[in-house]
């Protein structure tokens, strides 16, 4: 028997990464429908820090439901075991319904689904691969204002998903009844190559941005240089195999329309000058 989602609706929603990619634009969707919103963040109140512990209860008072955005990433080592402590923690304190963002095609992603499933309490999985906004919020915006996007990613194909469908997603499964219990695996509408994305930001952009493979140990150095860390350099490689080289309808399942296309997204994210020069 599902929890009563008006009563969910009327208690705080606690979003997790509530300044990220996802996380903010949750966060301002709830608020937009008139929402209790609490952002978890390090800057928010009160403070909430996935590696520090003590701050997750103060964040729990009054939640009703969650959505979990795990950083760096659920694949990498303790993440699981973090994300199920946290979800048994959210349980003791009412908390009746949890939303788990998750990666696409991640074997130790899963790992910590089951932890979110197990729990006690109403959930919802969204796994997602690759964001288009990584390349104009994420990592991956020097690299292309230096006109170079170094990635281990040879050849590889992948259907680029946007973070404004991931939130729709998030919100509707915080927010509505029918998504209980279900795992979305969300993509873009189109399999492109990396080499396909440099073309489609060089014509929104109008500057020159292309592709350039490098080899895992080159891109660790690279990872190492920009005090990121270096596990990225292994799941890089680990989820670029092709085992996400195909297109799903999770998007339309979620929420009855097709998902948003790169090139839209291209032109959005030019239009708000983000890939412009910087001053030196």
């Amino acid at each position: 028997m599902t929890t009563d989602t008006q009563q969910i609706r009327a208690e705080t929603i606690l979003v997790t990464g509530g300044t990220g990619k996802t996380g903010r634009r949750v966060a301002d969707r709830l608020k937009r429908r008139g929402l209790p919103v609490r952002v978890g963040s390090r800057s928010g109140e009160p403070p909430f820090d996935w590696e520090n512990r003590d701050t997750w209860k103060p964040a729990l008072q009054g939640v009703g439901a969650v959505y979990i955005s795990f950083y760096p990433d659920l694949a990498f080592p303790g993440a699981a075991e973090t994300v199920g402590a946290f979800s048994r923690l959210a349980v003791q304190h009412g908390v009746r319904r949890l939303v788990l963002l998750s990666g696409r095609g991640e074997e130790g992603a899963q790992v910590s689904e089951r932890e979110v499933q197990n729990a006690g309490a109403e959930w919802t999985i969204v796994r997602a691969n690759w964001f288009n906004q990584n390349f104009s919020e994420g990592f991956l915006v020097d690299p292309v204002l230096s006109g170079e996007i170094m990635l281990p990613a040879g050849d590889a194909v992948e259907p680029f998903v946007d973070a404004e469908d991931i939130a729709d997603v998030a919100v509707a499964a915080l927010t509505e009844e029918a998504h209980v219990g279900r795992i979305y695996e969300l993509s873009g509408p189109r399999l492109l190559s990396f080499h396909d994305v440099a073309a489609e930001i060089s014509k929104a952009s109008g500057r020159e941005v292309r592709y350039v493979p490098v080899t895992k140990e080159e891109y660790t150095k690279i990872l190492e240089e920009n005090d990121l860390p270096v596990e990225f350099a292994e799941l890089f490689t680990l989820i670029l195999d092709g085992r996400n080289a195909s297109v799903t309808d999770g998007v339309r399942q979620a929420l009855g329309r097709e998902p948003r296309d790169f090139s839209d997204y291209a032109r959005e994210a030019a239009t708000s000058g983000i890939w412009n020069d910087r001053p030196a």
